[in-house]
């Protein structure tokens, strides 16, 4: 995956006593609130803008008012679309993405993305000799992503076919903006191996290709309850919130962009809900973990990524804001991934196993699987509805600057 760092500012919003929501069309899901807008004078416009099935088009806002929200009461389709790829997020992941009701569902309010096991649907032989076909005979069946043979596979000895499914569902179709003040609260899964993501990615690439158009990162965190690295507990204990950004995928800047937030021990983000939130605005991008303002990016990507030390380089952003590329709108993605070659150290330590694969391997998928009765139980799958290795969120919430 390719796979926000960010803050220290607090904006200040106008709210008013009524129309902080907007009224919804009868029998409609498109946001209108044009009434709450010519009858309250309080109302200060605001910077943020927004499109998509739910906005009507030349919408302008006002400032604090709440512009998407889901609750997830139900899951709605209107708001969200599934992926349905074997792609593996473009780091070799071994789960594959699927529209299937074990595996995405709404239950008691809640979003719940829970991984399930290939084998169990269609039997541990298939894993080496069958073949996995995402062409499917209507527009809603698919396949999402063709890259890294997303479509197609077919598993042998040595490439097994991808061993667990898994949901990652955007709001490309229905919401996107730009600026704004966002919430997302969920409780993150237990299970070795298991990556679970909130992120965001651009409605359209307006400067090039990946990382070229940005990506932020407002969770990322691991499924291990003891994975340790240089004596830091990195697993359900830390979360991490990345920007992305730079010229190509060799020339990306992340690092300058990252940070990682780590619970007290006994309060680990997989044991109780937690708040990841940012503000993003034309100048700066601040990010915060359970209403804790944790850093804020200012502007100037391309100095802050240094990219002129590797020699001559084109900037992308030369005909952007100094927000670029983050000066364009943007979609939410949650996605509950599995291992992959990028994101698991291999010099971290893990109980009651090691990682049973190397990021090198050219058979990384098969090394994991062939490691289940190391990983298996720790994802307790067969208890209470394999809720401890879901990732459940409670909320979705945007509100204009």
């Amino acid at each position: 995956r390719q796979s926000l760092g960010v803050r220290l500012l607090l904006v200040s919003f106008c709210i008013w006593s009524s129309g902080a929501l907007a009224d919804r069309q009868p029998g409609g899901n498109r946001w209108n609130g044009q009434h709450k807008r010519d009858t309250d004078t309080n109302c200060v416009k605001s910077v943020t803008t927004a499109s998509g099935n739910l906005i009507e088009r030349g919408r302008s806002f006002c400032s604090g008012e709440l512009i998407f929200e889901d609750n997830f009461d139900f899951l709605d389709f209107e708001k969200w679309s599934h992926e349905n790829t074997l792609a593996g997020g473009g780091n070799w992941e071994f789960q594959w993405y699927t529209n299937n009701r074990s595996n995405s569902f709404a239950e008691d309010g809640m979003l719940n993305i829970r991984p399930t096991l290939t084998a169990d649907q269609f039997g541990h032989g298939f894993m080496t000799s069958g073949t996995l076909s995402l062409q499917g005979n209507f527009p809603t069946d698919h396949c999402t992503n063709d890259a890294f043979y997303g479509c197609v596979r077919v598993g042998n000895q040595q490439h097994i076919v991808n061993p667990v499914k898994s949901a990652r569902i955007r709001t490309i179709e229905s919401f996107n903006f730009k600026y704004g003040r966002a919430e997302v609260r969920a409780k993150l899964p237990t299970g070795d191996w298991l990556w679970p993501a909130i992120w965001l990615l651009p409605k359209r690439n307006a400067y090039g290709s990946w990382p070229a158009s940005g990506e932020m990162d407002l969770m990322e965190s691991r499924g291990n309850e003891k994975l340790m690295l240089g004596g830091t507990q990195i697993g359900t204990g830390q979360v991490g919130q990345t920007l992305h950004f730079g010229p190509g995928p060799a020339y990306n800047g992340y690092e300058k962009a990252t940070l990682t937030k780590n619970a007290l021990p006994g309060q680990e983000y997989n044991k109780e809900f937690s708040t990841f939130g940012f503000v993003w605005t034309p100048d700066n991008i601040t990010v915060s973990v359970n209403g804790e303002n944790l850093a804020t990016i200012g502007g100037d990507f391309w100095k802050l990524g240094e990219f002129d030390r590797h020699g001559p380089m084109e900037n992308p952003w030369r005909h952007g804001t100094r927000m670029a590329p983050f000066d364009q709108e943007f979609h939410f993605i949650i996605n509950l991934a599995v291992g992959g070659v990028a994101y698991f150290p291999d010099a971290a330590t893990n109980e009651p196993g090691g990682k049973p694969w190397k990021n090198n391997s050219p058979q990384a998928a098969t090394d994991f699987w062939n490691g289940r009765d190391q990983w298996l139980p720790t994802w307790n799958l067969d208890k209470d509805g394999g809720k401890s290795a879901s990732l459940l969120v409670d909320y979705v919430k945007v509100w204009a600057l």
